[in-house]
């Protein structure tokens, strides 16, 4: 049995708390983040008046990357607006481009079929003149002798 004090009994002792916390994990955000143009021009126009330290708060403070801002750069230089709209990585297939690969790989299997089936009629022209060769050769002449 274990001793407790008289203020850990009552009710209006003040609570010295050593509860463990919160266990529950925060849900993780799905995919990639997405930034808009206009909050990509107000970070890099932020970053820009700001010294190395106060930089490296604004990151964390927007849970950012430098590579971010490198990127950002880049496109702003590439194009301003346009190019911070544009998302990063690689641009989608345009439908008419995947068709054509499409037909071209189907118009390479047909060619190399075609050669294949040239091959196949050169050979069987020659075993029809070597077995025709070979037939005269051994077809009874006049005498009825064997050649």
């Amino acid at each position: 049995m274990t001793m407790t004090t008289d203020a850990a009994m009552r009710h209006d002792a003040p609570v010295t708390s050593n509860a463990d916390p919160d266990p529950e994990v925060s849900e993780r955000a799905r995919g990639p983040r997405r930034f808009s143009a206009a909050y990509k021009a107000r970070i890099l126009a932020e970053y820009e008046g700001l010294s190395k330290a106060d930089k490296g708060a604004l990151l964390r403070r927007e849970h950012l990357y430098s590579s971010l801002i490198t990127e950002w750069r880049r496109q702003a230089e590439a194009g301003a607006e346009q190019a911070l709209g544009r998302p990063a990585g690689r641009q989608p297939a345009d439908p008419r481009d995947r068709e054509i690969a499409r037909l071209r790989k189907r118009a390479e299997r047909a060619e190399a079929d075609l050669s294949t089936a040239r091959r196949v009629i050169e050979v069987q022209g020659k075993l029809s003149a070597l077995l025709e060769q070979l037939a005269t050769d051994s077809a009874p002449d006049e005498k009825g002798e064997i050649k």
